[in-house]
């Protein structure tokens, strides 16, 4: 039965259920897998980001953007805008098999949005982008 997000409780569950998909999936699996070697830290770090985001806390240090450039980099410039739809596939639909309301409409939301500012910023880093 799904319910609405309402603590860091829920937030954890939504991040570590949606990277149990993001770890198994063939597709993204193999990248997430090879670069993050901490899971219970990136699980936490991502909780972080995620409560901060949904109920505006300012929890979350970090540089994501910096980050995920550096994968990019480090995947010899392959990441593209499928596997952005993967991603984001799999967190939509990880929302809508646990929670419900205003906050799980905001994550979704908030995702389309983080991953569009992503894709292009790393598109524009790529070499001989200008």
């Amino acid at each position: 039965m799904r319910k609405e997000i309402k603590n860091r409780e829920d937030v954890y569950k939504l991040v570590t259920t949606f990277y149990g998909r993001i770890r198994s999936d063939v597709y993204l699996g193999p990248i997430f897998n090879k670069h993050i070697t901490d899971w219970q830290h990136h699980f936490e770090h991502l909780t972080d980001f995620w409560e901060g985001n949904l109920f505006q806390k300012r929890i979350f240090t970090g540089r994501p953007l910096q980050a995920h450039k550096r994968v990019d980099r480090d995947e010899g410039y392959t990441i593209n805008e499928q596997h952005f739809g993967v991603w984001l596939n799999h967190w939509v639909q990880t929302v809508d098999e646990l929670y419900e309301g205003e906050l799980a409409e905001m994550a979704k939301f908030r995702a389309r949005k983080i991953g569009t500012f992503f894709l292009v910023n790393m598109f524009q880093a790529k070499p001989g982008v200008e």
